[in-house]
């Protein structure tokens, strides 16, 4: 039996603002709990799944059972728990990586798996994972997981999301495993094909461009309010086929655009930006113009409060002379617009970079929810939270969880003017 009777039951690990989660409850997985410890991402990802229990705690401080108590789980049996555990750079000289204190989430991941026993499990993570000494360490996963009874699926893939539909050329390794007594799951086979390729492999669509995401979109340099707030109404464009589809198929022109907040960028950055030729790299920022035919490249995080807190790169708007807003990168990422995220660009560009795209995972979770059962229709409509948990300061979201506010370490700002206009 399914948590509600009818959805398979999913629990997400390391869950930041929710781009895994989203994949999955678009594949018909309820999300029946998340853990994240940053109550910042803790925060967006409640205003956005406010049926989901969300768990503000490390993985390292919680174990199984607790993940039950403090859900509507309980007893029930867990069909899937997925989630992508940080990796920082480790030796391999003298010790196995999952034993390097830089790695113990790993090593918590695998654990909660064991405790929990879901069916299946998801290890998302980044594609250096499979490459040079580092497949040693991977090997070691595979390995503690089939110590605690779980097949594996050693034939392990990198995919792309431009392969799935998401305008962003962005590679993610993705590692299936299933209990014991469960048919592993196959691994999603490509959709679409590159914008303009002529070779399409059998693939019937085309991922959608640059422009394609971002056409119908207003121009937020026109409204002074996005100085303030970072929402706004106003008028839309026609959507493409794929921006359709991240308004819920809505055509109507005049809605809300939110996560939109403005970037002033001085005069001379400005100059720099327009006279960058579509597709090609700003020389003193290093940003990409994007290409409003081709795709993006891969949106990126920055550090942590305690490593500095650098924004990352963000790219150039294709036709204004601007980075583009954190909506746009939403769009890029293939979140709906309904998708909120903190109302800071630094908090709001952070959760974009560090997720999923939602339509790869949803490939990835359609291929367990072919183990699990038939995807069932959700008749209910899409509700979301306070958007006040979208405002929180650090001390606001701690309190909210009955976490220390030096949980997170703080951010360091820059008294002088921050680096390249972020």
């Amino acid at each position: 039996m399914h948590g509600n009777g009818k959805q398979p039951i999913s629990v997400d690990l390391f869950a930041g603002a929710g781009g895994l989660s989203l994949g999955f409850e678009q594949a018909g997985f309820d999300i029946a709990a998340s853990v994240e410890y940053d109550p910042i991402h803790a925060a967006t990802h409640e205003y956005n799944f406010p049926d989901c229990s969300t768990i503000c705690r490390s993985v390292a401080d919680i174990s199984g059972e607790y993940i039950r108590a403090n859900s509507r789980i309980g007893k029930k049996d867990v069909d899937v728990v997925f989630g992508g555990a940080p990796c920082q750079g480790f030796s391999m000289i003298g010790k196995r990586a999952l034993e390097d204190p830089r790695n113990h989430l790993v090593h918590h991941f695998v654990r909660i798996v064991s405790e929990l026993k879901p069916k299946y499990f998801i290890f998302e993570n980044v594609r250096g994972l499979t490459v040079g000494a580092h497949k040693r360490f991977l090997q070691e996963i595979i390995a503690e997981f089939k110590a605690h009874g779980y097949k594996v699926r050693e034939d392990y893939q990198v995919l792309n999301a431009i392969n799935f539909g998401v305008p962003q050329d962005r590679h993610r390794l993705f590692l299936m495993g299933a209990r014991r007594g469960q048919p592993l799951p196959e691994y999603p086979e490509s959709t679409h094909r590159l914008p303009g390729d002529n070779f399409d492999f059998g693939f019937a669509k085309s991922t959608p461009t640059v422009w394609e995401a971002l056409g119908d979109l207003p121009e937020a340099d026109d409204f002074e309010e996005l100085l303030e707030r970072d929402w706004v109404e106003a008028d839309f464009k026609t959507p493409s086929a794929y921006a359709r589809q991240l308004r819920l198929g809505i055509d109507k022109t005049r809605g809300i655009l939110t996560s939109s907040l403005r970037t002033i960028h001085t005069s001379l950055s400005v100059e720099r930006f327009r006279a960058t030729v579509p597709g090609e790299t700003e020389p003193v920022s290093r940003f990409l113009r994007l290409d409003p035919n081709g795709v993006c490249n891969t949106i990126r995080a920055g550090t942590a409060s305690d490593r500095g807190a650098f924004t990352s790169p963000r790219p150039i708007h294709p036709f204004s002379a601007r980075c583009i807003t954190v909506r746009e990168a939403a769009r890029l990422h293939s979140y709906p617009d309904w998708f909120r995220f903190h109302v800071t660009k630094w908090h709001g560009f952070r959760q974009v970079g560090n997720s999923v795209p939602p339509l790869l995972g949803q490939a990835v979770a359609s291929k367990i929810m072919e183990r699990v059962g038939e995807k069932t229709k959700n008749e209910k409509k899409r509700s979301v939270g306070d958007s006040a948990l979208l405002e929180f300061q650090m001390s606001d979201a701690a309190q909210r969880y009955g976490v220390p506010t030096n949980v997170i370490p703080h951010r360091i700002r820059r008294q002088d003017k921050e680096k390249a206009d972020a």
